[in-house]
């Protein structure tokens, strides 16, 4: 394995797109970050912190869904899609396909905007779906992974195997 980002540049890469999310919502005074479980309830969670830092304020919801066999989504909470700005957040985009199905219950609300968050973004596109905050864009072997580790509510670190 192969270590793409570190502990330190992962929380650095955060910060920076929570102020880029800050500076795209300017006068936004709270945001609802929906995390694809596992690890992207994760880095919302550590994402809202940065969020804090800037004087917007999050709710974080987790989004379950099985990524191999989407069927049944589920969200942890409620949300007031009509005025709230959503932004889903996963750790690895690679095709599209996972936030493409995520996507289908946070549209089914008619949200006023969803955005989308990854920590890393591969080049692999099979869906048509654009991140819209990149932390890492890495082009790789379709034979390689990304892995993102976790360590309590912390981004560890992320591994090209």
């Amino acid at each position: 394995m192969t270590l793409i980002l570190d502990k330190e540049t992962a929380n650095r890469k955060l910060r920076r797109m929570a102020l880029e999310i800050a500076e795209r919502n300017a006068g936004v005074q709270s945001i609802t970050l929906v995390g694809i479980k596992e690890n992207g309830i994760y880095i919302a969670r550590q994402l809202a912190g940065h969020l804090d830092d800037t004087g917007i304020t999050s709710v974080v919801l987790e989004l379950n869904l099985n990524k191999k066999d989407p069927g049944e989504i589920s969200l942890s909470g409620q949300i007031d899609a009509s005025r709230d700005i959503i932004i889903l957040v996963d750790d690895v985009a690679n095709s599209g396909r996972t936030m493409l199905y995520a996507l289908k219950p946070l549209l089914d609300l008619k949200p006023h905007k969803i955005e989308t968050l990854a920590l890393v973004e591969r080049t692999h596109k099979k869906f048509p779906v654009t991140v819209d905050y990149v932390g890492l864009s890495i082009s790789t072997s379709s034979s390689q992974n990304i892995v993102v580790e976790v360590e309590g509510s912390e981004v560890k670190g992320a591994y090209l195997q």
